[in-house]
């Protein structure tokens, strides 16, 4: 860019990366989260960045060849276009990665979700774990995603997990996000049924889904 203050082209660059990696997208109608949500949210004095769209990000400095390669890069070469009635995110399956396991196990999230609490997934006690998130965002930037789970045991919280996974673009297909490492618990005590609530939301308190299923901690994966 000829004739332009290298400062000024410095500040442009840190504005396109705050601006595609954090600014919230036109999403749905908010909903009510859990008085456990809301506290979390109090507990990470966090206040989210101002909206912009996907069409907007786009339009900005248009004509300068550079910084839209650069949104290519961050954004994708193609805007994606879906149903504006749907949601911006699609949460389709929870997968529970084991070397262990002795077979895959999978969760269908695009389905009846009240069935999932009449089945129960079974893990070993004391085997290392991962959850891998499969979603879809639709139309706009989602900012601030995170899945959020609490475990009881016998109608008594016993853990919470919340795995942050940060922004993301639009795709024409699935992405796919790995949670860190987890321990099942271990221990004749620890042995039985949980009943877990888990939930997917935003920086804007959107709730894209939320739904209960039960975890069998077993001596062994019979």
């Amino acid at each position: 860019m000829l004739g332009l203050d290298v400062c000024e082209f410095g500040g442009q660059v840190l504005e396109l990366l705050w601006l595609t990696m954090c600014y919230r997208g036109l999403l749905a109608d908010k909903n009510d989260l859990p008085a456990e949500e809301e506290e979390d949210e109090r507990n990470l004095n966090y206040h989210p960045p101002a909206q912009k769209s996907l069409q907007e990000i786009q339009e900005l400095d248009k004509d300068d060849e550079s910084l839209v390669k650069y949104k290519q890069t961050l954004l994708g070469p193609e805007a994606i276009t879906a149903d504006l009635s749907g949601p911006n995110v699609n949460v389709t399956r929870l997968t529970l990665l084991c070397e262990d396991a002795p077979e895959p196990i999978n969760m269908d999230l695009t389905g009846d979700l009240s069935v999932l609490k009449e089945k129960s997934l079974t893990l070993q006690e004391g085997v290392k774990y991962r959850l891998k998130i499969h979603f879809k965002v639709n139309k706009e930037i989602v900012s601030g995603l995170k899945y959020r789970h609490v475990t009881y045991r016998k109608g008594v919280r016993v853990n919470k997990l919340v795995c942050m996974m940060g922004s993301h673009a639009p795709r024409a297909e699935e992405q796919e996000f790995l949670c860190p490492t987890e321990e099942a618990p271990k221990g004749m005590m620890s042995r039985g049924h949980y009943l877990i609530k888990s939930c997917f939301t935003d920086d804007d308190k959107n709730v894209y889904l939320a739904w209960e299923w039960n975890l069998n901690i077993s001596k062994d994966w019979n």
